[in-house]
């Protein structure tokens, strides 16, 4: 397992994160806390969760739920705490399950990160992300109609300020360690940066956005950004929400899959993803290789990757993936990966 710096903070994460967002859905407590002990022993050192956890299906009665999950492993484990590097993240404007929807705020982050750090029974959270800026994201298929208007520039960059001014007080609190985005823009991240150099409070270490072999917006301004800056990419749904795995192909819905609860896949779900997984699928069957192997294996490959989180429904799944693990990819297979690619550009 490579290890790789979070931002400029001095800590390092492995460059797999076990994602948790099934925890307490799909995912029982005990598998969870399986998967947490398989994780561990496998050399990943990171766990990345969110307050408003678990999804597929979300509910106002599950909110939460995922954290109490990792809490009870750490209850149980306490002595292992200084071996995982531990990441949440607040939920902002409009998720009306937590706090009535209000926007990331200096009221509200005291308040989300005291209620976070109950349910994870611990003292300290490693990173603490904002999981969508106020003013609105292009992710989750938001970039066919988003429009960077209707927000104030004076008022948002005044809110950010605050924000910082609200993390670094917990910092100094000693409840929380570093600071980090998700579903941010290049514009977004690159003025909270400017903002927290300006003012001497905490630098942003990571973004979270979504990327894989299907969707790589993060290619092109966010990538050079997060190199220069050192703001590594947290990669969610690096195997395409499953699309990868090639479970989905010829109109196959698993019983129990995330196609079979949410049937539109977060609106991934279009003729054309399915003739770009049998391209990435052919590579993967040309060169002997499991597409899931693949798939993790090209995305660490990538010169801003911090670290893939993935998501384990069970067990075996866990399994699977750890059996890559140690996967390189030869150049034949990447140029191969590239051509695809350009076959088959930005399919959702």
């Amino acid at each position: 397992m490579d290890m790789k710096p979070l931002g400029r903070t001095g800590i390092e994460v492995s460059d797999l994160c076990l994602g948790t967002m099934t925890f307490g859905t799909q995912t029982s407590e005990a598998d969870a806390h399986r998967q947490l002990d398989m994780a561990l022993a496998a050399g990943i050192n990171f766990v990345d969760a969110a307050e408003m956890y678990p999804v597929n299906p979300m509910s106002k009665e599950t909110v939460g739920r995922t954290e109490e999950i990792l809490g009870n492993w750490s209850a149980a484990n306490k002595a292992r705490r200084d071996e995982y590097i531990l990441a949440t993240k607040h939920s902002g404007a409009g998720f009306m399950h937590a706090r009535d929807g209000a926007a990331i705020s200096a009221e509200t982050i005291p308040v989300a990160i005291e209620g976070s750090l109950g349910r994870l029974q611990t003292e300290c959270i490693d990173l603490y992300q904002f999981h969508w800026p106020n003013r609105g994201s292009y992710m989750f298929r938001q970039n066919w109609d988003y429009a960077p208007s209707g927000h104030n520039t004076n008022e948002v960059l005044e809110n950010m300020q605050e924000c910082l001014e609200a993390l670094q007080q917990q910092v100094d609190k000693g409840n929380i360690r570093a600071f980090g985005l998700s579903n941010e823009s290049a514009w977004g991240t690159a003025q909270w940066l400017r903002l927290a150099e300006q003012m001497g409070t905490p630098r942003v270490a990571s973004v979270q956005n979504e990327y894989s072999l299907l969707c790589r917006h993060f290619d092109t301004d966010m990538a050079e950004l997060s190199v220069h800056e050192d703001v590594g990419l947290m990669a969610f749904s690096p195997l395409g929400a499953g699309f990868l795995t090639g479970k989905y192909q010829g109109g196959a819905v698993p019983k129990g899959s995330r196609m079979d609860l949410v049937p539109t896949m977060g609106g991934r779900k279009y003729e054309r993803v399915f003739g770009a997984v049998d391209a990435y699928l052919a590579v993967a069957e040309r060169h002997g290789l499991d597409p899931v192997h693949m798939a993790l294996a090209w995305c660490r490959t990538r010169p801003f990757m911090m670290s893939a989180i993935f998501g384990s429904t069970t067990v075996a799944q866990l399994e699977h993936i750890l059996a890559g693990k140690d996967l390189r990819l030869s150049d034949e297979v990447l140029a191969e990966i590239g051509q695809a690619h350009r076959a088959h550009p930005m399919p959702f």
